[in-house]
């Protein structure tokens, strides 16, 4: 068995091995990474390679975009999703805009890796999920692996993609345990099922993914069996494995840990409804956080969590609605 973070390292490990051209930048990446992601590789690769960095995520995005350029494969830590914000002219008009404005001569190879999402009361500009942010920026690739298995496979593929890629690892699943095979790979795009259902289908990625199994558990006890599927990538986001599972079950509700109003959970449900309508006996319906800051207190954070009993609720009111009743 090995840990979410232990994949992420093993992955990295693996590819910088295998190419030279491979570097690590960010801060206290020599000490390991805030979280340990990192540890023991600038032993291995030197500091040339593991590359600590000042404190300026602006600094640390635009030396990257300039190594890609010039024709290295920067992997780059900015430690919390949050800190992103800091470097978003680098990211979104240099990084993302590259291969477009120079006529496909140049493109920026780089991997972003931002941890996501609510951990252990770090309040409310440490605990941010901001994936819809980078969904909406064209160039750009968005993925949010669940597993140690895809950590392994989807930060590998990240690295080889060529284009600049948000990665986004949910920093609660970091002691996560799973089995990676040995050359797992997963293709960028594809989503996976993780659970079988014929009732109602819900589509969620990220930690979202295990609360959305245990409200499928909980559903079973109630005779409703629910798909869930974890589309690993949001852009590009397998719509064709989502309109496989409305057409079986009928029934979509999308789920996410970031806040529900203008969140990528609207994109899924809005195209369902365009493509699917035919097949589905019941509205659509999202579930996200509510429009609120993330409160460092454990009960008020609570209130930001999208649970298990709330996608239990809605997929039961989705099975007792008629098609054109409000769900």
């Amino acid at each position: 068995m090995t840990t979410y973070i232990e994949a992420g390292k093993q992955a990295l490990a693996e590819a910088m091995r295998a190419d030279p051209r491979i570097v690590a930048l960010g801060e206290d990446l020599g000490r390991g990474g805030v979280f340990g992601q990192y540890r023991g590789l600038q032993q291995e690769f030197g500091p040339d390679r593991i590359i600590d960095t000042p404190i300026s995520e602006s600094t640390i995005m635009g030396a990257s975009v300039g190594m890609a350029l010039a024709g290295q494969i920067p992997v780059v830590e900015l430690r919390f999703s949050d800190f992103a914000l800091c470097a978003v002219d680098e990211i979104v008009n240099q990084a993302a805009k590259a291969r477009f404005m120079f006529g496909g001569q140049a493109k920026v190879p780089c991997v972003i890796r931002q941890p996501t999402g609510m951990w252990r009361s770090s309040a409310a500009q440490h605990s941010q999920s901001l994936e819809a942010w980078w969904t909406h920026i064209p160039g750009l690739v968005v993925i949010t692996p669940s597993t140690p298995a895809d950590n392994y496979a989807l930060l590998k593929a990240a690295i080889a993609c060529g284009d600049p890629v948000v990665y986004s690892e949910h920093k609660d699943l970091w002691p996560l345990e799973g089995e990676v095979p040995a050359g797992h790979r997963v293709e960028i795009g594809k989503a996976r099922v993780a659970r079988e259902g014929r009732d109602a289908t819900i589509v969620t990625w990220s930690k979202t993914v295990h609360v959305a199994l245990k409200a499928a558990e909980a559903a079973a006890a109630k005779g409703v069996e629910i798909e869930v599927v974890d589309l690993r990538t949001l852009w590009p986001w397998d719509r064709d494995a989502v309109f496989a599972s409305v057409a079986k079950t009928g029934r979509l509700l999308v789920a996410h840990e970031a806040v529900q109003v203008a969140g990528f959970g609207g994109e899924i449900a809005a195209t369902v409804a365009e493509h699917c309508d035919d097949a589905l006996k019941a509205p659509v319906r999202r579930l996200g956080a509510p429009r609120i800051p993330i409160a460092y207190s454990p009960p008020l954070e609570d209130q930001a969590r999208v649970t298990a009993e709330q996608m239990v609720a809605a997929v039961v009111a989705m099975t007792n609605a008629r098609r054109g009743a409000r769900a």
